[in-house]
Order: structure tokens, then sequence, then C-alpha cells
């Protein structure tokens, strides 16, 4: 007969799931179990690496995140043990722990749950570990702060019973579903968890449940378990605050009378909508915190600037208006350097986007001069503003190195240095690894490593920097992890994979760097980050900056429009030919997936020359094709695309009528379109097509 099963549910938190499992194999040796790990549509690689490490194990696989109540009882349906214990997979037990449990189920009948001591990872106590039910008075002490500021109180620290010592042994209300041990009696007699719980609560009304049917809950802090709290709620794609509010709300409405839960109702209504606004406000600061700091540093660069022209404030009034024009000048050109969408703190960034608003400002005094500072106002600021908006970061970068101040470093990391992932599992991701890690004054953290595919995803890292999963889980892991760069190790990545992820609208967010096989090729701009032997170049191509998408969609929309009345009699033509009729041909989309466009046929072959090309101005039109682009080649699923959308013509197609072109020529004469992209070059590109130059 199995004494216990251990029931795990897992979602994208292999390295932690697999220590998790280490310390629980230790744990069961000499106990008849069975343990049971639900995958909640992980995208890691947690599956295969239990499959191959822990064969023992059993595996439930869901292709969604479908729950952790859900995920629970899918394998509480299944369980054959006497005994059944829910645990995180952010968990790590003490060999003694299950065998203490049970022993402590044996000799006391009338308990039901039983729960152990659980620490955090730097050594203290998890309050969760016991709790009351959310009652008005204990929810109200708990959403006002009270139960934080007097945590010693019997009064105020009812919900966490943090007025308890924590090594008593102490009947309680409810324990953390992160660690508990359940008798499979009880569990038969009140019903398995209540999936109304997506997350958070369930373990809550689990125990509400059991205890109404007469079972006692306990704490017995004899044992311990560590808890890496909020590692699997970290990688889900949801708000899990909300939801924390939510299951509070759901408990008390599910439970409690209408008299008794008005106020918590309103408790915990409250507590959600103060939680937005302040997610919202913080989001919000977060974003325009640099911004705001550049137009006080170019106010302050006004301010003295009139100080030096006039010696005084007097004229300031007079320039309200204009002082917002300015400004408002020099705030879009550092925008468009990049330095707030990309947080770049780079001072030669700032000092090209306040030449440039320099300039621009400049010749404003031309056309409206008695609008207009003077040019001597004009040029004193532009100098003091290169030289604080370049300062203030500058020295920010500086702070970030600083070890004798630790808050200061700290700040100064937080804001400068950029979150990264390294795509490539082999030596060679490693190898950037390494050197940026040893590099001291690098301004990257490396948070993890993407495979190419799931054979990756068993490789551990180098025993720091972990696996997060796949290059194809890029957007999933991205927000998860605030990543703000991406590195390709080119010995593992090809370059048309590589364009694809460039090109990706979903991940349009994020700066890309590689380090380049032959330093003769540049496949970026040619802004380069040395470390050492190894330099990183910016893979930020001209083609999808907004100005120039923006800009290329209307000249396609433009040179459509004024030829439609020639595109319409053309293709009634081809509909209405007893010869010609339209079929769909599946193309790739040049991001690696299909796209079915209208070619005109006839003998079952698609006719060749200026025809074939009418139908798919409907495609331009709708946005899914533009007159430059790459050339079209049929869908093939196991080929990734050349980066931008397939075009009428391009510099592939009017070079491929000289000569039959190689892949790799084809290669250079893409990245060359999208490295030197504009509309000028489309209009070239346009005219060789037209006359065969």
């Amino acid at each position: 007969m199995i004494k216990i099963s251990v029931i795990i549910v897992n979602y994208n938190v292999k390295p932690f799931l697999e220590r998790a499992l280490l310390s629980i194999r230790k744990a069961v040796k000499g106990i008849s179990s069975e343990v049971i790990v639900v995958d909640n549509g992980s995208g890691d690689g947690s599956v295969r690496m239990v499959r191959e490490r822990f064969p023992e194990v059993h595996i439930i696989e869901n292709e969604k995140n479908v729950g952790f109540a859900k995920a629970n009882n899918q394998a509480l349906r299944k369980v054959r043990g006497e005994n059944v214990c829910l645990i995180n997979p952010d968990t790590l037990v003490q060999d003694d722990t299950f065998q203490v449990c049970l022993d402590y189920l044996d000799t006391h009948s009338d308990v039901g749950v039983v729960g152990c001591k659980i620490l955090n990872a730097d050594g203290t106590l998890q309050l969760a570990c016991r709790r009351s039910f959310p009652m008005p008075w204990v929810a109200f002490t708990k959403m006002v702060g009270l139960s934080r500021l007097f945590p010693g109180s019997k009064l105020f620290g009812r919900y966490n019973l943090t007025y308890l010592d924590p090594d008593e042994t102490v009947e309680v209300e409810a324990i953390s579903g992160s660690f508990m041990v359940v008798r499979k009696q009880v569990m038969e007699e009140v019903g398995l968890l209540d999936e109304e719980f997506f997350l958070y609560g369930e373990d809550l009304d689990w125990c509400y449940r059991i205890g109404q049917a007469g079972w006692k809950i306990v704490y017995f802090p004899q044992t311990q378990i560590i808890h890496y709290k909020g590692q699997s709620t970290r990688e889900a794609p949801f708000d899990s605050f909300r939801i924390f509010f939510g299951a509070m709300h759901l408990f008390v409405k599910k439970h409690f009378k209408k008299g008794w839960s008005f106020f918590p109702r309103w408790f915990i209504m409250v507590g959600i909508w103060v939680w937005e606004v302040f997610s919202f406000l913080s989001r919000l600061l977060s974003r325009l915190i640099v911004p705001l700091v550049d137009v006080g540093f170019l106010q302050l660069g006004l301010v003295i600037a009139l100080l030096i022209r006039f010696g005084d404030m007097h004229y300031w009034p007079r320039y309200r208006i204009i002082n917002v024009i300015y400004t408002s000048i020099w705030i879009v050109c550092l925008y468009a350097m990049g330095l707030y969408k990309r947080r770049i703190y780079f001072s030669s960034k700032v000092l090209s986007g306040v030449m440039t608003g320099l300039i621009l400002n400049t010749s404003f005094t031309f056309f409206f001069p008695m609008y207009a500072f003077s040019r001597q106002v004009i040029l004193v600021a532009g100098a003091l503003d290169g030289l604080f908006l370049g300062g203030w970061r500058l020295i920010l970068r500086s702070i970030s190195h600083v070890r004798r101040i630790p808050l200061l470093g700290k700040i100064g990391k937080k804001l400068v240095r950029r979150r990264a992932v390294i795509v490539g599992a082999d030596l060679s991701g490693h190898r950037i690894l390494d050197k940026l890690q040893s590099h001291i004054n690098v301004g990257y953290e490396v948070v993890g490593i993407l495979g190419l595919d799931d054979r990756d995803l068993v490789v551990s890292g180098n025993g720091q920097i972990p696996v997060l999963g796949t290059l194809n889980d890029l957007e999933r892991i991205a927000p998860v992890h605030q990543i703000q760069e991406v590195i390709f190790s080119p010995e593992a990545v090809n370059s048309h994979r590589i364009l694809s992820v460039v090109a990706s609208e979903k991940n349009r967010h994020l700066d890309y760097k590689m380090m380049p096989r032959d330093l003769d090729l540049v496949i970026g701009r040619t802004s380069i980050e040395s470390l050492e032997d190894i330099p990183l170049v910016d893979l930020d191509y001209k083609i999808y900056s907004e100005p120039n998408r923006f800009f290329k969609r209307i000249m396609d929309l433009i040179i459509v429009v004024i030829l439609m009345p020639f595109i319409i009699p053309i293709l009634l033509y081809i509909i209405c030919h007893p010869s010609l009729h339209l079929r769909r041909w599946v193309i790739s989309d040049g991001t690696g997936l299909s796209l079915s466009v209208w070619q005109p046929y006839k003998n079952g072959k698609i006719i060749s020359g200026w025809l074939n090309r009418v139908p798919l101005f409907l495609e331009i039109l709708k946005g899914r094709m533009s007159l430059v682009g790459t050339e079209m080649v049929p869908f093939d699923s196991s080929a990734y695309g050349k980066g931008f959308k397939p075009g009428l013509t391009g510099l592939v197609q009017v070079n491929s009528t000289k000569k039959s072109l190689k892949e790799d020529e084809k290669v250079v004469y893409n990245l060359y379109y999208l490295r030197n992209y504009s509309i000028l070059l489309d209009l070239e590109i346009i005219w060789r097509a037209l006359f065969g130059l």
C-alpha cells in the first residue's frame, strides 16, 4: 500500500523543479510513495527534463495553463496513497519532512491536514504557512496594513497569526498550499479543490471545507521546507496581485453570509482598485522618469542661457509657448535616437539628439524671428543641454560601478544595466556569456539562455544561468524577465532565423545584437561594443524604425491608388478570360509564416511576366506585401523568412535578371537593403525594375 502521493504542479520553473525532485527523491527513501508532476503547458523543457532525469515520476502534461486547482485535481483523481502531499515546484524539503508529517498524522487521528514550517530563501518564516480566514476584522487589518504594523498584536495579527511562536505546534484555520499533507479519507469526504479558484485561495477554501467537516488542521514546525516564493507566478502571463484579490473576493462570496461579507467585499474591491491605480502610475512613471529629467535639464539650460544673454529673467514669461515648442523639438530628437524607448544611456546618442534639435531650433528662428528665442540663447542653451543631458547619464553609468556605496551602486545598475538573454545553448553561447560575466564594466545583466529547439532545454546553463526556453518562447519570456536585449551567437543561429526574430512585430520593443563570425561582414549598424575579443554588433535595421515603416507604407498606398484605374480593368480581363483563372499560391511572408496570394494560371501553370503581378497589388493594398521587398518563394515550414515583406520587386529580383544568384548572395543583398533602407532606395529599385537598368 502506498503511504503518500506527492503532487507537484509546474509552470516554467525547470531549474527549481529539478532541485525539488532531487530533494523529494531523498525524502521519500524508505517510504512507499509515488510522485506526480502536472505540467501546465511549460515551454522551458520541464517535461523532457523530468522524463530523462526522473523516470520514476509520473507526468501529466497539459497543453496550456489550466490553473493550480484544476491541475492538482487531475493528479488527485489518480492518487493511490493513503495520504496526499501538495507541494510547489519551487521548494526544497528536508530529508525527514514526509516521515515526520506522516508520523504526526498516524498518532493524531482527528487531524485531517498537517503543514510544516515554511522558510523563505533567506531563512525567515514565510507568514502564509499558517493563517486565519478573512473574516471582516481579519480582512480589514490585512487590507489597511495594521497586521504588518503590529505583527505581535493578537488583535491585529490574526491573518498570519504573527503573534504566535513560530516553533509552537498549534491548530490553525488554514495552512499554505505550497506544502500540505492531507489524508485521502478527508479528500474523499470533502471533495477536490474548487476549480473556480485559478490561482490563490484554493488552499484556503479547501481548509475551510475540511474544518467545516470536523477535521483539525495543524501547523507542525518540527520539520521545515524552503519555499522560493513567487517563481511560478513570475512566469505566468497575468497579474498575480489582481488574481490574489479576486480569489479572496470569491472566497468571501462563497462562504460568508451577505451581512458578514459586506465589509470584506468592499475592502477587497478597494484593494483591487488601489493596486490597479498604483500599478498604472508606477508603469507610467517608469516610462516618463527619464524624459522628465531631460525636460528639467532643458529648462535649466534655457534659464542659464537667458541669464547670460539678458542678465535677468524679465523675458521668460514672453517665451512660454515658444519654450514648449523648443523643448518638444529636443525631446522628439532624443526620442528618435532611441533614448526613451530602449532606455539607452550612451552620452554619444544624447549629443547626436541635442545637435539635431539645435539645428532644427536654430532654423526655426529664420522662419519666425519675432516668435523665437534669439540665436545666441539657442546656441548657449544647446551647448548646456549637451553638457547636462550627457553629464547626468555619464554620472549614472559611473554610479553603477560604485561598490563602496551599495545603495547607489544598486540604483545605478537597476537604471543602466540592460537585462539580456543569449541565444545559443552551445559552446559559442557560453563563450559570450563568460565574456559578459567576466568583463567588469559591461552594462549587461544576463538572466538566461535561449535554446533553438527542445533538445537544448535539457541543458542547465553554466550552473549559474538557466536555460529559460527556446527562441520560439521569446514573446513569453521577454516581459516575464523584463528582457531588454537579445544577443545572438551566429555559430548557433543562422542569419535567416535572426532576421525572422528581428522582423517580428511582437518583439519589436527589444534590442538585438550579435557577435559576427567574420568581422569584415557587418550585418548590423556600425555601432560596436567591444568586450575584449568579442564585438557585439547592433542589429538595428533602418527598415524597422517606426518612421521608415510608416513612410514605406504610405508610398505603397499612394502608388497603388494612382495605378488602381489601370489595375481594375486588367483584373476583370483575367477573371473573364476563358483560358485564364486565378488560384491561391502559398508563399513565405518574410517572417517564417505562410501567405496565400492570388496568381493567374494558364494550363495549370503560373503566367510569367508582368501580368502575374497585377493581382498582387491587392495584397499591397491590404498591407501583406510591398512594392519593394524580398522575392516571392514557395512557403516551406522548415525554412525561415528573409526578414521583411515579399515585394513585386526588390534588390534580389532586379539583380537576378542579370545572373542567377546563389543563396549567400541573396542574403547579402537582403542585408544591404535592411541596413540601408530609405524611400529613395525603394524608388531607385522600382526605376531599375521598370527600365531594366
